[in-house]
């Protein structure tokens, strides 16, 4: 019945909501890169997930809305995903997939911005505030953390087995294996079929596996890490396993101010929960250079 639901919930990101912002674009070393944006005040970049979009992670689930009622939200879609170009080289993706939020600064003359990502834009994050710490108000790393890329050297490699199986055509089995919490039945084949039907409707399964391939280029050792000056929040799912990550990243990385963690939340629904947004909203007001001039 878990599964269901998780089918049922993932369907719904992926419906067409009324836009938010016209398509906008810009080239990105070469790459174009599609993102919208709305509302006044401090800027606020949100960046999506492995398979997502801005409309799938943000949009949808109401984060983008919310936040454009006070600050100039931006949203972008990842290479390799959206409305974006899509390389099948995965030299294309790692540390530029940072590169291009830096990028996107650039384009939109905005020096300093709050960084926001989720899951695989957690990484991005993490990767760009270890890389352009001067760019960054503050830093949101959602449903991800730190993994320490000598520890992961001797286990699984869990992306390359996201790549392998979607370069034979065989879909996200692995990933939704991955994400499945502790102590709940893995996917059937019949459940797997129909996200990866649902999914795969909208993506480019060769883009993707060179996206995961491409991990590894955002990968932070530990010295990197622990240089950061940037003011981090963690925010992630009650029983996501990737929390381990969240967790990794709060014990070895200075000024992670809080970590929230949402009540009954896994990968798959901490976004959309109300808490979420609210954690942004909090942590964003804490470190708004606007509220805090004068004092």
């Amino acid at each position: 019945m878990a599964t269901k639901r998780f089918v049922l919930f993932f369907a719904l990101l992926f419906v067409a909501l009324p836009v938010w912002g016209e398509d906008k674009f810009f080239d990105s070393d070469g790459v174009k890169i599609r993102y919208i944006e709305q509302g006044t005040g401090e800027p606020v970049v949100l960046v999506h997930g492995f398979t997502a979009s801005a409309e799938a992670n943000w949009v949808n689930p109401g984060v983008y809305p919310d936040l454009a009622r006070d600050y100039h939200v931006i949203a972008l879609d990842c290479r390799g995903h959206g409305k974006s170009d899509k390389p099948h080289d995965p030299k294309a993706y790692g540390a530029s997939m940072a590169k291009d939020v830096a990028n996107l600064l650039d384009h939109l003359k905005i020096e300093k911005a709050h960084i926001a990502g989720y899951s695989m834009g957690g990484m991005i994050v993490l990767d760009f505030l270890i890389n352009f710490p001067d760019r960054c108000i503050s830093a949101i790393v959602g449903g991800q953390g730190w993994n320490d890329p000598v520890a992961a050297a001797s286990g699984p490699n869990v992306a390359q087995l996201i790549a392998e199986s979607l370069e034979k055509g065989e879909g996200l089995r692995p990933l939704m294996e991955l994400l499945t919490p502790e102590g709940r039945p893995k996917p059937s084949d019949e459940q797997i079929k129909a996200m990866n039907t649902m999914l795969m409707a909208t993506n480019d399964a060769a883009a993707l596996a060179a996206v995961a391939r491409g991990f590894g280029g955002m990968a932070v050792t530990k010295a990197q890490l622990e240089k950061n000056k940037v003011p981090t929040l963690g925010l992630v799912g009650e029983i996501d396993p990737l929390k381990v990550a969240t967790d990794a990243m709060a014990a070895n990385m200075p000024n992670v101010e809080n970590v929230v963690v949402i009540p009954g939340a896994d990968h798959i629904t901490a976004f959309a929960d109300p808490k979420f947004v609210a954690a942004m909203r909090e942590f964003i007001a804490k470190h708004s250079p606007t509220a805090h001039a004068g004092n």
